[in-house]
């Protein structure tokens, strides 16, 4: 295990609108205002995207399932947010997406368009240690805590 203390920064309100690529839209904001470490909740609905909804086998590295869906549907998602090895920030998110009776847990992907609206906070943080490094064992970048 690994862990560091930071503190909170900067609060952000964001409403994504109707058509908008939320992962382009939210990667300049987080561009635009320099968050590199931080969470960020979100809430509302999607047409469509490309989500990874685990591994085929609990191998190492993990060969991915891609799940797609065009169909619209509601959105709850929490993600981090840490800088890579350059600096620049990097977001993992993890969304629980559903229509229906038809509910799929995954991380978001690209091309994920907005429907109607999806209402976001980001919660900076400062005087975190940490970033996002490759680890080539399991072909994923992986948090890495420097302390």
């Amino acid at each position: 295990m690994q862990y560091t203390q930071g503190s909170m920064g900067r609060v952000f309100v964001i409403k994504f609108e109707h058509g908008d690529n939320l992962i382009e839209q939210l990667q300049l904001i987080l561009n635009k205002e320099q968050i590199t470490t931080g969470t960020l909740l979100m809430i509302g609905a999607l047409k469509k995207s490309k989500m990874v909804v685990g591994p085929e086998e609990c191998v190492v590295p993990p060969v991915v399932i891609p799940y797609i869906f065009e169909d619209g549907r509601e959105i709850a998602a929490i993600g981090t947010i840490f800088p890579d090895e350059n600096g620049n920030p990097v977001f993992h998110i993890h969304s629980s997406v559903g229509r229906q009776n038809d509910s799929i847990v995954g991380c978001l992907r690209d091309d994920t368009e907005v429907y109607l609206i999806v209402e976001a906070v980001i919660i900076e943080f400062l005087n975190i240690d940490a970033k996002k490094v490759f680890e080539e064992k399991y072909d994923l970048n992986m948090l890495k805590i420097d302390n």
